[in-house]
C-alpha cells in the first residue's frame, strides 16, 4: 500500500516492480547487480483516482504514460536498490499530489492606462532611433 494523502491509498496490485540493470559508470558492480527499479503504475485502471485526477496526470507524466494507460518510472540514481526503490515511489507520490490540485482559473485582465502609455513611448523611441539610421546628408569633408 502507498499513501498519497489522507483519503487517496494505492493498493499493491496497482504497483508492479521490476529490477534491471542501471547505465552508466560503475564498474564491474554494474554489470552484475539489477539496482535500478523500473516501477510500473496502471494508472488508467486505478479505482482511486476519478477521470479529472486521471487526466491531469496524464498530462503530467508526459512520455512515461505508456499507451495502456501506465505510468512507467524508472529509477537508478543510487548503488543501492532499496534506495532506488523509495526514489520511484517519491517520485510517483509526487506525481500523483501534483495531479490532485486543481489548477485555478485564470481571469483574464486588460493592461492599465500606464501600462499603454510605457509601450507607446517606447515604440515612440524606438522609431525615433530608426529615423537616426537614415542616409546622412549635408556635406561631407
Amino acid at each position: 500500500m502507498l499513501q498519497i494523502n489522507d483519503d487517496i491509498t494505492i493498493a499493491d496490485w496497482e504497483i508492479t516492480e521490476q529490477f534491471v540493470r542501471s547505465s552508466g559508470p560503475g564498474g564491474q558492480n554494474v554489470n552484475k547487480v539489477a539496482s535500478a527499479v523500473e516501477l510500473r503504475f496502471e494508472a488508467a485502471r486505478s479505482p482511486n483516482l476519478s477521470a479529472p485526477v486521471k487526466s491531469r496526470l496524464r498530462r503530467i507524466a508526459g512520455r512515461r504514460w505508456t499507451l495502456e494507460g501506465a505510468i512507467v518510472i524508472r529509477a537508478e540514481d543510487t548503488r543501492s536498490q532499496a534506495r532506488n526503490r523509495e526514489i520511484a515511489r517519491e517520485r510517483l507520490v509526487q506525481m500523483i499530489r501534483a495531479a490532485l490540485e486543481r489548477p485555478r482559473r485564470r481571469i483574464p485582465t486588460r493592461p492599465g492606462l500606464a501600462a499603454k502609455r510605457r509601450r507607446v513611448e517606447s515604440k515612440v523611441q524606438r522609431g525615433k532611433v530608426k529615423t537616426l539610421r537614415g542616409k546622412v546628408t549635408g556635406e561631407e569633408p
